[in-house]
């Protein structure tokens, strides 16, 4: 399996607790201060601390196809 930049590589301790990761597959946002409303996650969830069962909430993909996005 080959990473890319921007990839947090499956360590969260990588992501600040604010930062917005996109899907690799379909570029879903996922953004803490919105939290996940398909998944029933909370307004203010850091990536970090989701469920180890999420997946992207558009195209399921696991939780290391996404990648910290900079603004």
């Amino acid at each position: 399996m080959s990473m890319f930049e921007g990839s947090y590589l499956g360590d969260n301790e990588r992501i600040a607790d604010a930062a917005k990761l996109e899907c690799g597959i379909c570029w879903q946002v996922y953004d803490p201060a919105e939290g996940d409303p398909v998944w029933q996650i909370p307004p203010g969830t850091p990536f970090a601390d989701l469920p180890a069962h999420w997946t992207c909430p558009n195209c399921d993909a696991p939780r290391h196809k996404f990648m910290v996005i900079e603004e």
